[in-house]
């Protein structure tokens, strides 16, 4: 990687991470808040979902935003709102404040997917080694969030541990700020304006290099969306060509997400193997502790996904990791049932396979589609993984409410199986 690529990495890396921690350490402070507002779970489900839903709506606005002022901005707005809401949240004094926190919180961390990726494509000449790195901080979020949150928590009083939260956001806020990065550096490149791009060759090949606008840092995108109807022909652009099928993928992959990660813990609770121990007067519950195994596990997986991109045609390793995750859905339930070493190895396999696709389909976006809209592109894509992607936690419940656990991971069997065809597809439409 030259200069450009490692400022870049950098500044996505932290900020990816700090969107995670932050999403993930919210449900471990619901179980406060529910004793403290005396309040119940229904209550709390919708504030919560609230902000959550934000965090996948504003995903297409926020792409608008991104080509119109250029990404750096964006993640400086998201880091500085995410921080902002945080501090409110210490400050809460009952439920609407919570509300209105969370959704401050959703709003300001629905930017950072479309503006962040848009940067990485635009930017960075090694796009699969960088998509890997910035996978793989998000997975540091995920993981470790959770974890600081219930630890800080066994210290100080969740008001205190939130305004802790908080706080490097602000020094993320600093780093974003002081950072010198080229925002179109790898089209510039690819359109011969300074040379031949340092690595492997960028996979942001959908459009006219040309038309991405200046290279100034915080450049606005030549190709931006300014009013209603260029969003339209954008839009309708978009969804006119090979980017019809990416979307079809990310919105699978965003149920089957969703699905499998919503309701696992509670699987996995209620095998007699992961019964509660104490342990120094504490009851440890081992299930938690192997999701979050299985989530650090994804950190692999989003590194070698990453570099799979580099390697092997997008489309090939599309169909065939969603196949994959296919078979493990299938093969889960009998491994959970066959003992501790069966259950740990099936949990490893789809902790790295879940994770492993998310850069593949990350350089798909890039690949079948212009520079000019890459934000809005990006933004499409999250709107399909984290808002299309969030009814696969309500169709999780539904299925095992009316069915079995059995029936469930048929179903995300069926999720995985109708990514993998899509990635097919797009491997015959491939250009040889």
């Amino acid at each position: 990687m030259n200069r450009n690529d490692r400022s870049i990495v950098g500044l996505v890396m932290v900020a990816h991470a700090m969107v995670h921690t932050y999403e993930l350490s919210i449900p471990i402070l619901v179980t406060i808040w529910l004793d403290r507002f005396g309040v119940g779970a229904s209550t709390m489900g919708l504030v919560v979902s609230a902000g959550y839903a934000l965090f996948g709506l504003g995903a297409l606005p926020g792409g608008v935003l991104a080509d119109a002022y250029g990404s750096r901005r964006l993640i400086v707005a998201c880091l500085a709102g995410m921080g902002g809401s945080f501090a409110l949240l210490s400050l809460a004094p009952g439920v609407p404040v919570v509300a209105a926190a969370l959704v401050l919180w959703g709003a300001a961390a629905s930017v950072y997917h479309p503006s962040g990726l848009s940067l990485i494509s635009k930017g960075v000449s090694r796009q699969g080694t960088a998509f890997a790195y910035h996978g793989m901080a998000g997975n540091l979020g995920i993981a470790l969030g959770p974890l600081a949150t219930a630890v800080l928590l066994l210290f100080a009083d969740w008001r205190l541990v939130v305004l802790l939260l908080a706080a490097p956001a602000a020094l993320a806020v600093v780093f974003a700020l002081a950072v010198d990065v080229d925002e179109t550096a790898a089209v510039e490149d690819s359109a011969g304006v300074d040379g031949t791009a340092d690595g492997d060759e960028s996979v942001a090949d959908g459009g006219d290099p040309a038309a991405d606008g200046e290279s100034d840092g915080d450049a606005r995108a030549g190709g931006s969306v300014s009013s209603l109807p260029e969003l339209v022909a954008d839009s309708r652009a978009l969804f006119s060509g090979a980017f019809v099928l990416v979307f079809g993928v990310v919105m699978f992959s965003g149920l089957y997400y969703r699905g499998v990660l919503t309701f696992l813990p509670e699987l996995l609770a209620n095998q007699p193997l992961f019964d509660p121990v104490t342990l120094g007067g504490r009851a440890i519950q081992p299930s938690r502790y192997l999701y979050a195994g299985l989530l650090v596990i994804g950190i692999g997986g989003q590194y070698v996904g990453g570099r799979l991109t580099d390697r092997i045609p997008v489309e090939y390793g599309i169909a065939g990791a969603f196949a994959t995750l296919a078979v493990v859905a299938l093969l889960y339930l009998p491994a959970l049932r066959a003992g501790l070493g069966a259950i740990l190895a099936a949990s490893a396999v789809l902790g790295f396979a879940l994770f492993v696709v998310q850069p593949l389909y990350q350089a798909a976006v890039a690949q079948y589609t212009p520079p000019g809209t890459r934000g809005l592109s990006y933004g499409f894509t999250y709107l399909g993984v984290f808002g299309v992607g969030a009814l696969g936690a309500g169709i999780a419940g539904f299925v095992l409410d009316l069915f079995s656990p059995t029936a469930l991971f048929a179903v995300l069997a069926g999720f995985a199986l109708v990514a993998a065809a899509f990635g097919a597809v797009l491997s015959v439409r491939r250009p040889a």
